[in-house]
């Protein structure tokens, strides 16, 4: 039996406020990746039967290089948001959930600066 009112037993516990962006931001990036999707989709199966050629000469064109670097951006940050709830609800231990989601957020940033270079590289070469 504690002899703490509940108050001071939430106190501590973070603010009920820092949910609620998090769930703005990633309902934002899921309706941002809609179009962003539909685009990718499109011009994926208008490349279809091309060789790679016709590939680094689509890339090449400034609007698609930046169209395809901010679908990688918001894609992989939409990715780090849900992978990061889905560790917060599932995992118990504090030590473990904090280690996978720094691994998480680490593993998909070096995945996004790799894509990213990609891109780049193609289109500026």
């Amino acid at each position: 039996m504690s002899l703490r009112s509940p108050l001071s037993r939430a106190r501590g516990l973070g603010s009920a406020k820092s949910g609620v962006h998090h769930f703005w931001v990633q309902r934002l990036t899921a309706i941002a990746l809609i179009p962003l999707t539909l685009w990718f989709v499109f011009s994926v199966a208008n490349l279809a039967g091309g060789d790679y050629d016709a590939v680094r000469w689509w890339v090449s064109y400034p609007a698609v290089a930046v169209t395809l670097v901010l679908f990688i951006a918001v894609s992989l940050y939409h990715a780090a948001l849900g992978v990061q709830v889905v560790i917060e609800d599932y995992v118990g231990h504090e030590g473990a959930k904090l280690a996978m989601i720094v691994l998480a957020k680490f593993g998909l940033a070096v995945l996004g600066a790799i894509s990213i270079f990609a891109v780049l590289k193609v289109a500026l070469s």
